[in-house]
């Protein structure tokens, strides 16, 4: 549809960059301490990332065991009051 209208048109820019475009000698490439420097700092900061992102899971994890959330708390000895509820609850058991 527009692929082949588009193709003619580039054609003309393409062979004028490809004859243009000179690739440089592998000498005159060299990996530089700047590019080590930014990598370096890129990985420190996923790495903080990885590890803000993970205090972050535990927070809400204990705050959804804890019953934070409006949920009902995932472990009855977890939440405030245990004590009077864990006397209620063996004796529904005993009962059903």
């Amino acid at each position: 549809m527009l692929l082949p209208e588009l193709v003619v048109h580039l054609a003309p820019v393409l062979e004028l960059v490809r004859l243009t475009d000179e690739v440089p000698e592998p000498e005159d490439v060299k990996a530089g301490w700047g590019a080590l420097a930014i990598f370096a700092l890129m990985a420190a900061a996923v790495a903080l990332l990885g590890w803000s992102l993970f205090r972050q899971l535990r927070k809400v994890e204990h705050g959804r065991v804890t019953g934070v959330y409006g949920d009902v708390p995932a472990d009855p000895e977890q939440r405030p009051g245990a004590e009077d509820d864990a006397d209620d609850n063996t004796g529904d058991a005993g009962r059903a």
